[in-house]
Protein backbone atom coordinates (compact mmCIF):
# COMPACT_ATOMS: atom_id res chain seq x y z
CA UNK A 1 0.00 0.00 0.00
CA UNK A 2 1.27 3.31 -1.21
CA UNK A 3 0.56 5.98 1.03
CA UNK A 4 2.12 9.24 2.50
CA UNK A 5 1.98 10.07 6.14
CA UNK A 6 2.57 13.61 6.95
CA UNK A 7 1.19 16.45 10.12
CA UNK A 8 -1.85 17.68 8.84
CA UNK A 9 -2.45 21.34 8.46
CA UNK A 10 -5.70 23.53 8.59
CA UNK A 11 -5.66 22.98 4.58
CA UNK A 12 -6.45 19.44 5.35
CA UNK A 13 -9.86 20.42 6.97
CA UNK A 14 -11.75 19.64 3.86
CA UNK A 15 -10.74 16.08 3.34
CA UNK A 16 -10.31 15.41 7.25
CA UNK A 17 -14.67 16.72 7.18
CA UNK A 18 -15.72 14.45 4.48
CA UNK A 19 -13.58 10.76 6.16
CA UNK A 20 -15.11 11.88 9.61
CA UNK A 21 -18.44 11.97 7.96
CA UNK A 22 -18.19 8.80 6.33
CA UNK A 23 -16.76 7.53 9.69
CA UNK A 24 -20.22 9.65 11.38
CA UNK A 25 -22.55 8.24 9.26
CA UNK A 26 -21.30 4.59 9.67
CA UNK A 27 -22.62 5.00 13.45
CA UNK A 28 -21.12 1.82 14.87
CA UNK A 29 -17.17 2.74 15.27
CA UNK A 30 -16.65 5.90 17.03
CA UNK A 31 -18.93 7.66 19.48
CA UNK A 32 -18.51 11.00 16.66
CA UNK A 33 -22.49 10.60 15.71
CA UNK A 34 -21.99 14.09 13.60
CA UNK A 35 -18.57 15.12 11.84
CA UNK A 36 -17.43 19.07 12.36
CA UNK A 37 -17.86 21.41 9.03
CA UNK A 38 -15.28 22.39 7.01
CA UNK A 39 -14.77 25.22 8.67
CA UNK A 40 -15.14 23.60 11.87
CA UNK A 41 -12.24 21.37 11.25
CA UNK A 42 -10.27 23.91 10.45
CA UNK A 43 -11.14 26.21 12.96
CA UNK A 44 -10.43 23.45 15.36
CA UNK A 45 -6.86 22.55 13.82
CA UNK A 46 -5.87 26.53 13.78
CA UNK A 47 -6.63 26.38 17.76
CA UNK A 48 -4.29 23.34 18.39
CA UNK A 49 -1.42 23.57 20.59
CA UNK A 50 1.79 22.70 19.43
CA UNK A 51 2.19 19.67 21.22
CA UNK A 52 -1.17 18.28 19.47
CA UNK A 53 -1.12 16.98 16.21
CA UNK A 54 -3.17 15.25 13.85
CA UNK A 55 -0.95 12.57 10.81
CA UNK A 56 -2.90 11.88 7.71
CA UNK A 57 -2.44 8.90 5.39
CA UNK A 58 -3.20 9.92 1.60
CA UNK A 59 -2.81 7.31 -0.82
CA UNK A 60 -1.73 7.62 -4.09
CA UNK A 61 -4.71 9.16 -5.47
CA UNK A 62 -4.71 11.62 -3.13
CA UNK A 63 -7.51 10.08 -1.37
CA UNK A 64 -7.76 10.27 2.50
CA UNK A 65 -6.87 7.10 3.77
CA UNK A 66 -7.06 7.74 7.39
CA UNK A 67 -5.77 10.24 10.05
CA UNK A 68 -4.86 9.54 13.76
CA UNK A 69 -5.20 12.29 16.40
CA UNK A 70 -3.02 13.42 19.53
CA UNK A 71 -4.79 15.74 21.81
CA UNK A 72 -4.26 17.08 25.38
CA UNK A 73 -5.94 14.75 27.66
CA UNK A 74 -6.51 17.66 30.17
CA UNK A 75 -5.33 21.85 30.45
CA UNK A 76 -4.78 20.80 34.18
CA UNK A 77 -1.08 21.28 34.20
CA UNK A 78 -0.86 18.15 36.28
CA UNK A 79 -1.98 16.00 33.41
CA UNK A 80 0.12 17.63 31.20
CA UNK A 81 2.26 14.65 30.15
CA UNK A 82 -1.56 12.38 29.02
CA UNK A 83 -2.08 12.98 25.46
CA UNK A 84 -5.30 11.28 24.09
CA UNK A 85 -4.89 9.26 21.12
CA UNK A 86 -7.83 8.86 18.43
CA UNK A 87 -7.44 6.89 15.25
CA UNK A 88 -9.97 7.15 11.68
CA UNK A 89 -9.55 4.90 8.65
CA UNK A 90 -11.57 5.10 5.64
CA UNK A 91 -13.05 1.77 5.04
CA UNK A 92 -11.72 0.96 2.20
CA UNK A 93 -8.03 1.23 4.35
CA UNK A 94 -9.10 -0.85 7.28
CA UNK A 95 -6.69 -4.14 8.86
CA UNK A 96 -3.91 -3.76 5.98
CA UNK A 97 -1.55 -2.28 8.69
CA UNK A 98 -2.54 1.90 8.34
CA UNK A 99 -3.31 2.28 11.64
CA UNK A 100 0.23 1.05 12.67
CA UNK A 101 2.01 3.31 10.92
CA UNK A 102 0.56 5.88 11.44
CA UNK A 103 1.03 5.16 15.40
CA UNK A 104 4.68 5.21 14.86
CA UNK A 105 4.52 8.66 13.74
CA UNK A 106 1.73 9.55 16.23
CA UNK A 107 4.09 7.95 19.03
CA UNK A 108 7.39 9.63 17.97
CA UNK A 109 5.91 13.00 18.13
CA UNK A 110 4.29 12.58 21.29
CA UNK A 111 7.51 11.50 22.38
CA UNK A 112 9.05 14.31 21.66
CA UNK A 113 6.13 16.55 22.67
CA UNK A 114 6.80 15.34 26.09
CA UNK A 115 4.07 13.00 26.85
CA UNK A 116 5.41 9.80 28.69
CA UNK A 117 1.17 8.76 28.86
CA UNK A 118 -1.57 7.66 25.97
CA UNK A 119 -5.03 7.28 26.38
CA UNK A 120 -7.79 5.97 24.19
CA UNK A 121 -11.52 5.39 24.54
CA UNK A 122 -12.98 2.96 22.22
CA UNK A 123 -16.59 1.53 22.26
CA UNK A 124 -17.18 -1.72 23.66
CA UNK A 125 -18.46 -3.02 20.59
CA UNK A 126 -15.61 -1.76 18.52
CA UNK A 127 -13.59 -5.37 19.46
CA UNK A 128 -11.30 -4.99 16.17
CA UNK A 129 -10.32 -1.06 17.38
CA UNK A 130 -9.71 -2.73 20.79
CA UNK A 131 -7.38 -5.83 19.95
CA UNK A 132 -5.48 -3.18 17.63
CA UNK A 133 -4.68 -1.09 20.82
CA UNK A 134 -4.11 -3.95 22.63
CA UNK A 135 -1.23 -5.26 20.15
CA UNK A 136 0.42 -2.12 20.45
CA UNK A 137 0.44 -2.29 23.88
CA UNK A 138 -1.97 -0.24 25.44
CA UNK A 139 -3.75 -1.90 28.80
CA UNK A 140 -7.28 -1.79 29.82
CA UNK A 141 -7.96 0.77 32.73
CA UNK A 142 -11.72 1.46 32.58
CA UNK A 143 -14.83 1.35 31.23
CA UNK A 144 -17.79 4.00 31.16
CA UNK A 145 -21.13 2.56 31.08
CA UNK A 146 -23.72 3.84 28.73
CA UNK A 147 -21.00 6.95 27.44
CA UNK A 148 -22.27 6.58 23.94
CA UNK A 149 -26.31 7.04 22.57
CA UNK A 150 -26.26 7.10 19.05
CA UNK A 151 -29.59 6.81 17.61
CA UNK A 152 -31.36 5.72 21.16
CA UNK A 153 -28.75 2.60 20.96
CA UNK A 154 -26.19 3.09 24.28
CA UNK A 155 -22.77 1.48 24.06
CA UNK A 156 -19.81 1.48 26.83
CA UNK A 157 -16.63 2.88 26.07
CA UNK A 158 -13.48 1.07 26.91
CA UNK A 159 -10.62 3.31 28.55
CA UNK A 160 -6.88 1.91 27.34
CA UNK A 161 -3.83 3.18 28.66
CA UNK A 162 -0.26 3.54 27.59
CA UNK A 163 3.23 4.56 29.02
CA UNK A 164 5.24 5.93 26.42
CA UNK A 165 9.36 5.20 26.54
CA UNK A 166 11.65 5.81 23.90
CA UNK A 167 12.62 2.77 21.87
CA UNK A 168 16.14 1.60 22.26
CA UNK A 169 17.92 0.52 19.36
Amino acid sequence: MMLSIRRATPDDAKSIAALMSIIAAERIHSAIDTAWTTAEQRAYMEALPENAAIFIATAVNGQLAGLQTLELWSALPSMRHAAQLGTFLHPDFRRQGLGNTLFAHTRAFALNAGFTKLIIQVRASNLHAQHFYRRLGFIPCGRLHGQVRIDGVEDDEILLEMRLTPKIG
